[in-house]
């Protein structure tokens, strides 16, 4: 594979890597806050906080005296306490020797066990916040879907003869009811009832009166969206493109669309499209296999060419409170953590590929395409990152934040800790793994399909 297939398609590889350490420094910089803050508050004294490694760019030393400093290489950050032998957290006992017994207290491993775990678990409990938090204010200031449905606005679209308007309250489609948006709203069985076509009739409810206007299918075959790593966005598609036409095949609904990727058994597909600023257009793509987390559990694989569906029109929306954005906001954390873990376990028993796990050129490339496609799919993607970050650092695995907690819990049970020679070995070992790790997350970046 040579270097043109490794950067992405939908841009410089500038814009790549810029995007990549931006969300990585956000990420890594409150990962680092926790484990400094918490530290503080416990009594612990942090000697540096750095983002990047190797040669310093800049630093100040502030009033608690820790040193802030940015650091050449922007690909992650430490936290180093008073007698940490490195960035690990590793014992210098040495300088713990040398400590005064009235400074013991105050490094990560003369401070009471209390206050190691606290200092340490704050590291990914600050990523969950984050996600949290972003999550949150996404979901707010997008709001809900109003109940009952309402036009907002119509997405340009080919077709003629639209007569639906904004303010427009749907009450039936093709004589199919429409369901209540406070309990799922527009779904499959829905959307199944109607019939493909590219005008339907909409009872409507407009200026306090019933009537009848003419609509495109509320689900039209329309790109909501692009995935990234998928043959949507190495085809060229956008966001708001209409497909009309599959393998000469007119198609009218996003249903009819899946269905047809999901029937071709990763044969090359002819699509016909249309743009809305420049008009109809020819390419073609090819539907990739994807083993997609299931909401009963599991992973189910199927044909996609990376698109998400979209509404014919904008529905309006009305507020969202904070209570119900907090509540969805938590709900989206853990479905990350849960599929993370399950997809973990699914390629470890050889259930679904490896391929599935990216490393560093395959997160740099879906930075990039978030970045592409807007500010909040950006943002949304640095929640998305810094939970599977979060998740990834409990890891019962030595030099990772976990693998310290998984010692505070020997120390727990057994009232010592491990021997600085058993910590040496295991801290090695841990090392070695999280490089091999690495290492193969890096191959399949550049070897997977």
């Amino acid at each position: 594979m040579d270097l043109q297939t490794l950067l992405p398609q939908f841009g410089s590889g500038a814009v790549t890597i810029l995007a990549f350490i931006v969300a990585l420094s956000v990420i890594v910089a409150i990962h680092e806050y926790g484990h400094y803050i918490i530290g503080r508050w416990s009594g612990i004294k942090a000697e540096v906080f750095s983002i990047g490694f190797g040669p310093v760019l800049f630093s100040r030393m502030d009033r608690h005296g820790t040193r802030w400093q940015v650091a050449a290489l922007p690909f992650g950050g430490f936290v180093k306490f008073l007698g940490d032998a490195d960035a690990a957290s590793g014992k210098d006992s040495a300088a713990m020797a040398a400590t005064p017994p009235e400074r013991l207290r105050q490094t990560m491993h003369g401070a009471p066990l209390w206050a190691r775990t606290a200092t340490v678990a704050a590291g990914p409990v600050f990523n969950f916040i984050l996600s949290i938090l972003i999550f949150t204010a996404v979901m707010m200031a997008g709001g809900k879907t109003a109940d009952p449905l309402t036009v907002g606005a119509l997405k340009p679209l080919p077709v003629e003869g639209v007569t639906l308007q904004p303010g427009d309250e749907v009450l039936a489609i093709a004589d199919v009811p429409v369901p209540d948006m406070s309990a799922g709203g527009i779904g499959d069985a829905f959307l199944r009832d109607l019939p493909a076509e590219p005008l339907l009739d909409y009872e409507v409810r407009r200026e306090g009166r019933r009537t009848t206007a003419q609509g495109p299918h509320p689900m039209p075959p329309m790109v909501g969206g692009v995935s990234p790593q998928s043959a949507a966005i190495d085809a060229g598609l956008r966001t708001g493109d209409v497909i009309t036409a599959v393998n000469d095949q007119d198609v009218y609904a996003f249903l009819e669309l899946r269905e047809i990727v999901e029937g071709s058994n990763g044969a090359p597909l002819a699509l016909e499209m249309w743009r809305p600023d420049s008009g109809a257009y020819t390419t073609t793509l090819t539907p990739r296999r994807v083993d997609e987390p299931q909401s009963g559990g599991g992973f189910r694989t199927q044909w996609r060419i990376g698109i998400a569906g979209a509404m014919a029109f904008e529905p309006a929306t009305e507020a969202l409170g904070p209570i119900s954005a907090i509540g969805a906001a938590v709900a989206q954390t853990w479905q990350i953590i849960t599929s993370s873990i399950s997809g973990l376990y699914a390629m470890i028993t050889g259930a679904i590929s490896s391929c599935n796990m990216s490393g560093p050129i395959g997160i740099a490339e879906v930075s990039g395409a978030m970045a592409s496609q807007g500010a909040q799919s950006f943002i949304w993607f640095i929640a998305v990152l810094s939970t599977a970050v979060g998740l990834l650092n409990l890891f019962p695995v030595p030099v990772l934040d976990g693998g310290h907690l998984m010692f505070y819990a020997y120390e727990a049970v057994t009232g010592k800790p491990p021997s600085d020679r058993a910590l040496r070995v295991l801290m090695t070992v841990g090392m070695t793994l999280i490089l091999s790790l690495m290492l193969f997350a890096v191959f399949n970046d550049i070897f997977c399909p």
